[in-house]
């Protein structure tokens, strides 16, 4: 075949938009699944709490009662029968098993009197333990019905660690994902500009850089020269009028010249002559054909 049209093909767009699509669905689906299950750890973790301060108190039996989510991020656990409450105990107890459910370690701890409803002891936990504010340290409760009440105190983010480590995982993976998408696209488009080309006899024509190329050797041309030479390789060895050309090349443009045709025929000549099998012939008093033999 005498002319051949390379072109580049798109790779891998769909892929990696479906990659991303992916990675922004499981996120959601993660979060969603983890601040669902927040709640879940804190009841578990409670009701150890309430176990624990029960066998404090020597009690195996009687029940810690089920634990009630009063608002978002406060909870209320409360108990079967009267128990004694040691601060120490209730302090090292809670968090532990915090510690342990790998909850916030910012809360605030209220101890209520059922009866009254009145806070008989309350205190501050910060992750950094000198912050933290445990008055009455060595004071126990006497037995009586006590609730105890935690609120998770959102410090400027709602995510754990583990949480936040996911998040900068599916963040660098959407990053990623758009790079490779940047790249792979300005690599194949750089690909495709050096291979849409047409072959005429021993040159490649690139109607898009302006250009021929013959064994690595680059020939520059104008823009007139570059859109005669195209109309001339759509019609190998057919006569092409002067009328014809003129009007396609000038005149669509608004512009009507004498002798620029004949100019730029014979800049083509001379950059063409390095192949004996092309030859741009003046067909007198017609119009010019591009011989080419195959």
């Amino acid at each position: 075949m005498l002319f051949v049209f390379h072109m580049g093909k798109r790779k891998s767009y769909f892929i990696i938009s479906l990659t991303i699509l992916v990675f922004i669905v499981v996120s959601f689906t993660v979060f969603k699944t983890s601040k669902n299950g927040t709640s879940e750890k804190v009841k578990v973790s409670l009701r150890a709490v309430g176990h624990e301060l029960l066998l404090s108190n020597q009690d195996s039996t009687s029940l810690v009662l089920p634990i009630v989510e009063l608002n978002k991020g406060k909870f209320q656990l409360s108990f079967e029968n009267k128990l004694s409450i040691a601060p120490s105990d209730l302090t090292t107890i809670i968090k532990q098993n915090i510690n342990k459910a790998s909850l916030p370690l910012y809360y605030l701890v209220e101890v209520k009197s059922c009866s009254s409803q009145e806070v008989v002891y309350s205190y501050e936990m910060k992750r950094a333990e000198e912050k933290s504010i445990i008055p009455c340290f060595g004071r126990v409760l006497e037995r009586d019905c006590y609730l105890i009440e935690i609120h998770f105190i959102n410090k400027g983010s709602s995510f754990s660690s583990s949480q936040i480590a996911l998040i900068v995982f599916f963040a660098l993976a959407f990053l990623f994902a758009v790079y490779f998408l940047y790249t792979s696209k300005s690599k194949e488009e750089k690909e495709r500009s050096k291979s849409n080309y047409q072959s005429i006899g021993c040159f490649q024509f690139y109607p898009d850089q302006n250009k021929l190329v013959k064994e690595a050797v680059e020939i520059n041309l104008s823009k007139k020269e570059c859109e005669l030479l195209s109309i001339f390789i759509e019609n190998p060895n057919q006569i092409i009028k002067r009328d014809e050309l003129t009007k396609r090349v000038w005149e669509d443009h608004g512009v009507i010249v004498g002798r620029s045709l004949d100019t730029y025929i014979s800049k083509l000549r001379k950059k063409l002559i390095a192949d004996a099998s092309i030859k741009l012939t003046n067909i007198h008093g017609v119009g010019y054909k591009l011989e080419v033999k195959e």
